[in-house]
């Protein structure tokens, strides 16, 4: 072994572990955001019996207790999960389709799923045996239909990634028209109650969603990881990879499949939520680069960590009350679209 090759995995090793670091730093951002998200509510709760709620339940005040584990613990679990969820599904979505700008919401997967939630509560469709799961259904159902037909229109033109985009972003543009003339339909009671839901909130979560969207996010997570070496390959362009032995086309049509469920089981419950999916990656791309078995994980952290600080600042905003985090969420991202549009170099990206 030469001495360049002994250089050279050195310098791999110390970059994989300053990579682990980052990853490391991360987790223990998202907790440390997570208990501040738990501490924070309009019932202006004392910090040390909220504290002695989480980890000390039976010496606490049952009303304490009750607030607690009923409203803030399951609020602040289906923040992180969301935006974890949300962080994968970016990074997945920039990865195949290698464009900065591509996300779930600017690709129109979110505004599907709130198109098929208003639909639902428009005309009171519910399903016989499960009718707390009809809106978060159809929402993931809607999701579904846009990732096929952008998929659908992409394939009849050979499956490129400025085809899916332009298709993406007239999908985008279809299903917010939809949303529109849905609200135009509504009653001002059922108007209210669409709105509510297209802003985007944390109020609703229950133990019960928090159950079923961890577990789409396990399950998207787990197929994105399958394929993590092949999306790293696809970093370097279709033929590249296709040299290496990766099936482009296949590999993108499962990442499209992907990305919708974990966007689909998302946003189900707590309605849209704009930007995490496109500044969560960007975040954590800055911080390891592009090795999907880091940048992928690290997405997630950092969606986690955006949705937790949107979940802070969506309390502090107006002392007493809860903002509805999407629109906390598009006060952050379209300010970091703004310098992203500015700062991006004239190269590959």
């Amino acid at each position: 072994m030469t001495m360049q090759t002994i250089s050279g995995a050195d310098t791999y090793g110390a970059l994989m572990t300053r990579r682990l670091l980052w990853l490391v730093l991360a987790l223990a951002a998202v907790l440390a955001v997570a208990l501040g998200d738990i501490l924070t509510g309009p019932a202006f709760l004392n910090v040390g019996e909220v504290v002695r709620a989480l980890f000390s339940p039976s010496g606490a005040d049952p009303m304490v207790r009750a607030v607690v584990h009923a409203i803030r613990l399951p609020m602040t679990t289906m923040a992180l999960i969301v935006g974890a969820s949300l962080g994968l599904a970016g990074a997945g979505m920039q990865t195949i389709l290698g464009n900065p700008l591509a996300s779930p919401y600017t690709l129109g997967f979110s505004a599907a799923a709130g198109f098929g939630a208003a639909a639902t509560i428009l005309f009171g469709f519910t399903l016989p045996l499960i009718p707390q799961l009809t809106v978060p259904a159809m929402a993931f159902l809607a999701a579904g239909v846009a990732c096929a037909l952008v998929y659908g229109l992409a394939h009849l033109r050979g499956a490129s990634s400025e085809v899916m985009i332009l298709a993406g972003i007239a999908t985008l543009f279809l299903f917010q028209s939809m949303q529109s003339l849905l609200q135009y339909m509504a009653a001002p009671e059922v108007l209210q109650e669409i709105v509510f839901w297209l802003f985007g909130s944390l109020l609703k979560a229950t133990w019960f969603s928090v159950a079923v969207s961890g577990a789409v996010l396990v399950l998207g997570a787990g197929l994105l990881a399958r394929d993590a070496w092949r999306l790293t390959a696809l970093r370097l362009g279709d033929a590249r990879a296709q040299s290496l032995g990766v099936n482009v086309k296949a590999l993108r049509l499962r990442g499209f499949g992907t990305v919708s469920l974990l966007t689909a089981g998302a946003v189900a419950f707590v309605g849209t939520i704009g930007f995490v999916g496109l500044v969560a990656p960007h975040l954590a791309r800055m911080l390891v680069g592009e090795d999907q078995r880091i940048f992928l994980p690290m997405s997630a952290l950092m969606g986690a960590l955006v949705m937790c600080g949107a979940s802070i600042a969506s309390k502090l905003i107006s002392p007493g009350a809860v903002v509805p985090i999407g629109i906390v969420t598009a006060l952050i991202g379209v300010p970091f679209l703004f310098a992203l549009i500015l700062t991006r170099r004239a190269r590959h990206w």
